[in-house]
């Protein structure tokens, strides 16, 4: 066998393995995606989406509460991290870049988007939760605000970064400053992928259980304050899924079902975004 007959084999043999690979990865994600279908189709109706948790053993009742606590707590968590994520980007990219404070910045960023959700979640129980003495819907979204700060900071970094250098020289021969530069032209260039990184950091903390367990823990009534414990889909899931009534067993797969579903919507729509933007 000469030398190229031997790389042609070796290469089609790792294409092979490889082709494998992502059937098995994709075989996997049908059947979790469907069982979780099958399963929690049963629970999604009217009153899941209207009705407080009902006691074990009632079939009425649902996951209002839960819903609306966590659309506000990941809401608030967004508004917290994206202008700070975004802001740290910018620097990193414009004025940091090949200093030694921007090195040692992005080294901490990359390891907090490894770190552990459920130590972040001990972190802000112990600054926040403690000191005040109760748990609340605040603490839940800081905690997963610091989750999503490193993915927005790394992904605007780069998309910024990806702006070329010519548009920058051009604005600014114009004369126009450098701040509605970056407003008015680099922004604009990296809009698409830098809100496809917020998407994706979305996505990330919507499925979060964890940290929520030690900063706003759940509740089974209607959100008066986030000063208080809320109620949210993840925590209520680990609860009923925890619980031996059939019935809790059953809204614990709808809630899997309602958070699987949002969050792989979130995540096509993103790679759709990303498609569009690779093809201008």
């Amino acid at each position: 066998m000469t030398r190229l007959q031997r790389r042609k084999l070796i290469n089609h043999i790792i294409l092979g393995v490889s082709g494998l690979a992502a059937i098995a990865g994709l075989l996997m994600l049908v059947w979790i995606l469907s069982d979780v279908f099958i399963r929690g189709i049963g629970a999604i109706n009217w009153s899941f989406f209207t009705e407080l948790p009902a006691p074990p053993g009632m079939d009425e009742g649902g996951l209002a509460n839960a819903i609306v606590g966590t659309f506000l707590i990941t809401t608030v968590a967004a508004l917290l991290a994206v202008p700070l994520g975004v802001m740290a980007g910018t620097w990193l990219s414009e004025f940091g870049r090949d200093s030694r404070l921007g090195s040692v910045v992005r080294y901490f960023s990359d390891i907090l988007v490894s770190a552990p959700s459920i130590v972040i979640g001990v972190f802000v129980y112990l600054i926040i939760v403690k000191p005040l003495g109760h748990f609340s819907g605040w603490a839940g979204s800081v905690s997963l605000a610091i989750i999503m700060l490193p993915v927005v900071s790394r992904t605007s970094e780069e998309m910024l970064k990806l702006v070329p250098h010519e548009l920058r020289e051009a604005s600014l021969a114009l004369g126009s400053p450098y701040w509605r530069t970056m407003l008015q032209v680099i922004y604009r260039a990296a809009a698409s992928g830098m809100i496809t990184g917020i998407m994706l950091a979305i996505a990330r903390v919507a499925g979060e259980t964890a940290p929520l367990l030690f900063t706003a823990l759940n509740s089974p009534y209607w959100l008066e304050s986030m000063n208080e414990p809320v109620g949210n889909l993840t925590v209520t899931l680990f609860n009923y899924a925890m619980s031996p009534y059939d019935d809790w067993h059953t809204k614990a797969w709808g809630a899997a079902l309602l958070i699987t579903m949002a969050v792989l919507t979130v995540t096509l729509f993103t790679r759709l975004m990303l498609y569009q933007r690779s093809r201008h």
